[in-house]
């Protein structure tokens, strides 16, 4: 039986492109390691940041949606990121920073059991640092010197991912049952849950809130993409959603890795990515995000597609 070593990626929605560029790269000082398009809808970018090489679980990755409106906040959608630093000193470091850059934040707490500290980009995409204290990281993430971030207190890669639903045990029962989480806590209205049992860089909090389902817009979660190694094990989790009776879109190939996509019961969008073959498919480690990326079944149409697209740098 195959399991589940981690998150993937995760991804969001932004109005502005050269607004959101400019945050993830000057401001929390990750790598921009894909500058491509929706392969859906190329008239827009898609943007990936994470460590030097974009690794699995180290990704975010953001759709420019011009019109899009503002996030009316509410149930059934995945509502808060966590990503991870070396230590509280690293929390001290970055609440001086975001007051230096004026970014919206909260004070130095406690979530999940870990030392953090919540803070929001400029759409109201709710983030939040977490202490890693030292534990376990997978061994591929790999630092970016490039960044302006002190060594010592970069953002490593994703941790805790939190997800509200008006019905807990329905997103419970796809993490335990289906997938083989592993679950760490529990409370009446809040759960937490290890795709990997004691390791953050898996974990996913799972809150019960009754109400309207969130509306999204500029700065909401779209969906989160959980690992897996190759594509045949990609085939067998295709078989395992189908058999637990949701609809899955079957294998998709996006060039950088394979997925697939779903919905649990409570309507979270879920996506079952490949670590390979990674960002470095069409280009060389130190060309990453440097040029517009486009997949081979795209690249015929680049000039109408870089005609469309503002540049960003």
């Amino acid at each position: 039986m195959y399991t589940i070593p981690g998150h993937h990626h995760i991804s969001m929605i932004t109005k502005n492109a050269q607004i959101n560029n400019e945050f993830y790269q000057q401001v929390l000082g990750l790598r921009r390691v894909k500058k491509t398009v929706n392969q859906d809808d190329p008239s827009m970018y898609h943007l990936f940041y994470g460590d030097l090489m974009g690794s699995a679980g180290t990704e975010l990755s953001f759709f420019e949606m011009p019109m899009a409106g503002r996030t009316i906040r509410g149930t059934n959608a995945i509502t808060q990121i966590g990503l991870l630093v070396p230590s509280l000193e690293s929390l001290e470091y970055w609440k001086k920073r975001f007051e230096h850059f004026d970014v919206k934040h909260g004070e130095i707490t406690t979530y999940a059991g870990r030392e953090a500290l919540p803070f929001e980009d400029s759409e109201g995409l709710r983030l939040i640092l977490l202490n890693n204290n030292g534990e376990e990281i997978p061994e591929y993430w790999a630092p970016w010197e490039g960044s302006s971030v002190e060594q010592k207190h970069r953002i490593l890669g994703m941790g805790t991912v939190e997800i509200t639903v008006h019905y807990l045990n329905r997103t419970a029962r796809t993490l335990k049952d289906m997938f083989g989480y592993t679950e760490a806590a529990r409370s009446e209205n809040e759960a937490i849950y290890q795709s990997v049992a004691g390791q953050v860089f898996g974990e996913i909090v799972v809150k019960q809130q009754v109400g309207p389902s969130e509306k999204p817009g500029r700065g909401s979660i779209h969906h989160l993409a959980i690992r897996v190694k190759n594509e045949e094990e990609l085939s067998y989790w295709d078989k395992v959603v189908k058999d637990c009776g949701f609809q899955s879109t079957g294998v998709v190939d996006r060039f950088y890795f394979q997925s697939l996509y779903f919905r649990d019961s409570n309507g979270i969008l879920f996506e079952i990515a490949t670590d390979g073959p990674g960002f470095t498919a069409d280009s060389t480690v130190e060309e990453l995000g440097g040029k517009l990326d486009l997949p081979p079944f795209l690249e015929a149409r680049r000039a109408e597609i870089e005609a469309k697209l503002k540049p960003l740098d």
